[in-house]
């Protein structure tokens, strides 16, 4: 989870907080197969990322993408907990 930007200057908002996913099949040079996004401006955030999928987008790809700052997109490019590490995936701050 990660605490949008634009989320917490908004009293209604303050304790809300967006959410991303990235689903990786390792067993096909960590090809993407999907990402899962909650926040702000989502639909904007993945329309790039949906072709990129569709040329074969890997996560090393992702993880070597300068993240535009401050925005809620550049989380995607900054995630670095797998599911099967056991971590805990809740975000730091900057």
């Amino acid at each position: 989870t990660f605490k949008p930007l634009e989320w917490s200057l908004s009293e209604a908002r303050k304790t809300s907080n967006g959410f991303t996913k990235v689903i990786v099949d390792k067993l096909n040079n960590d090809k993407v197969l999907g990402i899962h996004f909650l926040g702000p401006s989502a639909g904007e955030v993945m329309q790039g990322y949906g072709t990129a999928m569709k040329k074969g987008i890997t996560i090393k790809d992702i993880q070597e993408t300068v993240g535009i700052h401050p925005t809620s997109a550049e989380e995607i490019s900054t995630l670095s907990v797998t599911k099967s590490s056991g971590k805990d995936a809740e975000a730091g701050g900057c």
